[in-house]
């Protein structure tokens, strides 16, 4: 009875992942639960006050306008000048989105039809190629490799094949992988995107969770960027608002024109009294990024140097609250994840759920309290230490 672009999808990897932890739960299992990528830091006390005052108000129950508060856009552009250097109109080049997987999903159905094709990366977070094949379009894959630091290489994607694209995810800050870019790369994306008139839709929802000096360029910074493409971002990572769905996408107007005559015919905006409690996160004091980030910091210290201890090989990250490790030596990442359930107690992701070629690695999230990271920690050591041969 299923539509056939439901039944093209494989099953949410989210959505199985909890299965398997509620089934290791019944069995009595202690679940340290490191795959989600849910911060566990609350919401700063002044974006809920903002939110708890406008409830208050009347004028913020009724619709909201399409596009968002014009408030709301005003503070996200200021927001993009300050940390980013990137100058916006925020009326045409700023819109309101309920999250950023939101944003992302109905772009590809305002820009990609039956037949299409979309340059989906991999390994990736699932939507950018479950949203190509709603739209009916076809995912043409594009490796992100360890040896080439994560990234695609983007000039030897066949020429047909560029010819045809329409639309071209990245994601850096990148999830599940952790690799960074430079603004270099991101010129050689808009003269890529430029030859071969190809839409960039940037996601970089970790844009200010960077550690040991490493600052995270916008993808419109770079000269040309906004002739080709936009950038989504979210205010649930930088803010802990994970529960609030309440995001942006900012860049080309035209592409946004295309996503809100999506978005019109589809939703009905953004609750008011979230966009108050935005603006008063987007304005407010900014401390509370710099103090999520140090306790990011402090736990991926901790945990990057016990997988490297029970043999299990990872490097720092220097953005996201992800740590992308190998699998060792014998077992696939399905194998080894269910090993550390089962064993340890402890769930990671494994990597081929975000793609062929995330096989062979595990995304551990940082998003667990400190003392319960040391707790797993001390469950790899008892489990997997000395008994593990490396790559």
């Amino acid at each position: 009875m299923l539509a056939r672009r439901l039944k093209a999808l494989p099953p949410y990897l989210f959505a199985a992942l909890d299965k398997k932890k509620e089934e290791a739960a019944r069995r009595g299992i202690d679940i340290i639960d490191l795959s989600v990528g849910d911060p566990d830091i609350p919401t700063p006390p002044h974006i809920v006050e903002a939110c708890c005052e406008a409830l208050k108000d009347p004028r913020n129950h009724r619709y909201p306008s399409y596009e968002g508060m014009l408030a709301f856009r005003e503070a996200v552009a200021s927001w993009y000048e300050r940390r980013k250097g990137v100058s916006l109109d925020a009326e045409r080049e700023v819109l309101t989105l309920i999250g950023s997987k939101e944003g992302i999903a109905h772009a590809a159905l305002a820009f990609l039809d039956e037949g299409d094709v979309a340059l989906v990366p991999d390994p990736a977070y699932p939507v950018y190629r479950n949203a190509t094949l709603l739209a009916g379009a076809k995912p043409f894959t594009v490796p992100l490799r360890e040896e080439n630091d994560f990234k695609p290489d983007l000039w030897s994607i066949p020429e047909d094949v560029a010819a045809k694209a329409k639309v071209l995810f990245l994601n850096y800050p990148n999830n599940p992988t952790t690799a960074t870019a430079s603004e270099d790369f991101f010129r050689e994306v808009v003269d890529f995107a430029k030859e071969h008139e190809i839409i960039v839709f940037h996601d970089n929802p970790y844009s200010e969770l960077t550690y040991d000096g490493y600052f995270a360029p916008s993808f419109l910074a770079v000269d040309g960027a906004i002739e080709v493409g936009i950038e989504f971002n979210s205010l649930s990572k930088t803010y802990n608002m994970t529960g609030w769905r309440i995001g942006f996408a900012v860049g080309n107007a035209e592409v946004l024109e295309g996503l809100k005559k999506m978005k019109t015919n589809i939703d009905s905006g953004t609750f008011q009294a979230i966009q108050v409690a935005a603006i008063a996160a987007l304005t407010g004091p900014q401390e509370c990024i710099r103090t999520a980030t140090e306790t990011y910091r402090r736990r991926r210290d901790i945990l990057v140097e016990c997988l490297n201890t029970v043999g299990i090989y990872a490097k720092k990250p220097k953005a996201t609250f992800y740590v992308w490790a190998r699998v060792p030596k014998g077992f696939s990442s399905v194998d080894f994840a269910m090993l550390l359930l089962e064993k340890a107690g402890i769930l990671a992701t494994p990597g081929v759920g975000f793609g062929e070629y995330g096989e062979g690695f595990l995304r551990f999230s940082l998003c667990e309290s400190e003392n319960r990271i040391k707790i797993a920690c001390e469950r790899l050591e008892k489990t997997l230490s000395g008994k593990l041969k490396q790559r």
